[in-house]
């Protein structure tokens, strides 16, 4: 690295240590987690808490599809609604198509709200992209898996199940996700308020048992402020990344963890379009002598596989080992640092979902489960087709012209549905 690298690296990890991002997050101990790697888990998993709750069901998803999979978990709603359990469903006005379904919701006693049925409305050009759930206020879920089968990728059959991971949380951080879900479900049906408005109530009416045991498990476990080095217990926090008060707080947590980063980092998103300041994090991180490899999803949108590439040479240049995976539908968002950090949600590193869309992630410290995520990671990273930085800088004239024009197209069209946001 140049005298003038190394400098810059220097003030960046100084920032990132001296403005202790981590303090924006609610890190609590006490949780179980419980990672599913494959739709059917999950949807096992979720099916199986759905019939056992006695008072509340809460599910906000991108995408709820009438497959086998949708049709499954929709019967257990409505299971759960006729046994007198509150009902609550909240999906997007694009990811969502109106699902005759919906019309037999109301009578079933299920609650369902759609956010931005539109594709501009009130929320501008703003998606849920979300996976969440929340069971009686005792486990909630949050990754990346839709409700859909996990073989179906737009009419066509996948070879192998999608590659995709979700969390079951059990302890005083589902009350995070809970709250979560009660602002987006408040927002919708009132629209953007201000940031203080939309801020968690905390304290318990009187005739709300639910508000009552939601604050006894937010005091149960104090805010606390690890670091990833030194960590002596597990600890996990919830982001949910919004338009308002949490506009950088997925990114932040990115930028964090790689600049804590003493070994390896692992990622592995659908859609790598990051901005400056994460791709330089990932530069300064492989100069310093880390271990940082990237596997990146494809076949999807062909603008991006058009796009991604033209963001290689920097990272390639810097020692950044980068994977394309075709096997299936990648579609897991998920990052490993060092073995003892990770995020497990629906954020992609793309300009959508950090800068515009409704996300949420779930930050893992020193949980068992990270050795298990990891192991996934690298052997998708095997699995994949490495990157030659020799082949790709060989590449023809014309191809390297249409990686500059898509990514170029792309970065346009960001910045204006951003805002200017999108740097």
């Amino acid at each position: 690295m140049s005298a003038g690298g190394v400098r810059r690296f220097a003030r960046l990890r100084q920032s990132l240590f001296k403005r202790r991002y981590w303090s924006k997050y609610r890190f609590t101990a006490g949780n179980d987690v419980r990672l599913f790697c494959s739709g059917d888990d999950f949807f096992g998993a979720l099916i199986a808490r759905i019939d056992a709750a006695t008072h509340d069901v809460a599910l906000e998803t991108y995408i709820f599809s009438d497959d086998e999979a949708g049709l499954a978990v929709a019967d257990a709603l409505k299971r759960a609604a006729s046994r007198g359990v509150r009902v609550r469903v909240i999906t997007d006005g694009i990811g969502t198509a109106r699902l005759p379904m919906f019309n037999d919701w109301p009578q079933a006693g299920i609650e369902h709200r759609i956010y931005n049925p539109h594709l501009f409305g009130r929320f501008g050009f703003s998606r849920t992209h979300r996976k969440l759930a929340a069971v009686d206020d005792t486990y909630a879920f949050c990754g990346g898996i839709n409700i859909v089968d996990d073989f179906d990728q737009n009419g066509t059959r996948l070879p192998y199940s999608r590659w995709d991971f979700a969390v079951e949380l059990h302890g005083p951080v589902v009350a995070d996700v809970r709250d979560a879900f009660e602002q987006q479900w408040q927002r919708i049906r009132s629209g953007h308020r201000t940031a203080e408005s939309l801020r968690p109530d905390l304290t318990p009416s009187p005739d709300d048992h639910r508000s009552l045991r939601r604050a006894r498990l937010r005091t149960s476990s104090h805010a606390r402020r690890p670091d990833l080095r030194s960590a002596a217990e597990p600890y996990v926090a919830f982001i949910a990344r919004d338009n308002l008060i949490n506009r950088r707080a997925i990114e932040k947590a990115y930028l964090t963890a790689i600049g804590q980063a003493r070994t390896e980092v692992l990622l592995a998103n659908p859609y790598f379009m990051p901005g400056r300041k994460l791709r330089r994090a990932l530069v300064f991180a492989a100069r310093r002598g880390i271990d940082v490899r990237l596997v990146i999803g494809r076949k999807e949108f062909a603008a991006l596989d058009y796009a991604v590439p033209f963001l290689y040479r920097s990272l390639l240049k810097a020692g950044v080992k980068i994977a394309e995976y075709e096997k299936t539908m990648l579609h897991g968002k998920v990052a490993v640092v060092d073995s003892n950090w990770a995020t497990v949600g629906s954020s992609n590193l793309d300009a959508l979902s950090l800068v515009l869309n409704n996300e949420a992630n779930v930050m893992l410290v020193q949980h068992r489960e990270i050795d298990e995520l990891r192991n996934a990671i690298l052997l998708a990273f095997r699995d994949a087709r490495r990157i030659d930085l020799a082949r790709y800088e060989a590449r023809p004239a014309g191809e390297r012209l249409i990686n500059w024009l898509a990514y170029t197209a792309y970065r346009a069209v960001m910045k204006l549905l951003t805002v200017g946001g999108y740097d």
